[in-house]
């Protein structure tokens, strides 16, 4: 488990172990974006985004006590950037006006991640048949607003 060592105290510099806990912090949120499947730009964007979804899932799945970092720190290395560079890559796939592809990529980002932690972290409650179908309906939603973007 991370030691949080890191926080200052009020209205004084970070603790010593601040640089040291903030490269260790960036370290875990690499390792975790590595588990995530390769895109393959040959298959249709739809299978493409449900291939990094199924991978967001089983990262939460494999590694809850960490996977809330991702929200914690910003898209500054080389790996978080090819996170959010495959998704921009879907997106343009499908056929998103270029205006519209960094927004959406956060919301999506934040939607799948938000979902997946959720179910790691234990906020669901109901059988896994229950949380499966929230997320065919999530699926069909992001799906669905990808379409509309991409002008059908």
């Amino acid at each position: 488990m991370l030691a949080i060592a890191a926080a200052p105290a009020e209205g004084g510099p970070p603790g010593p172990d601040a640089k040291g806990a903030a490269i260790g912090t960036v370290g875990l949120v690499e390792r975790l974006i590595r588990e995530l499947p390769e895109d393959d730009p040959e298959l249709p964007w739809q299978d493409r985004l449900r291939m990094i979804g199924t991978g967001i899932r089983s990262v939460a799945r494999r590694h809850p006590q960490v996977f809330l970092l991702l929200f914690m720190r910003p898209t500054v290395t080389e790996e978080a950037r090819r996170a959010r560079n495959t998704m921009q890559a879907i997106l343009r796939s499908a056929g998103v006006p270029e205006e519209i592809v960094t927004p959406l990529q956060r919301l999506l980002d934040t939607i799948g991640m938000g979902l997946a932690a959720s179910e790691a972290g234990g906020r669901f409650t109901g059988d896994a048949e229950d949380v499966d179908r929230v997320y065919d309906l999530a699926e069909e939603l992001l799906l669905s607003a990808i379409e509309r973007y991409a002008g059908g």
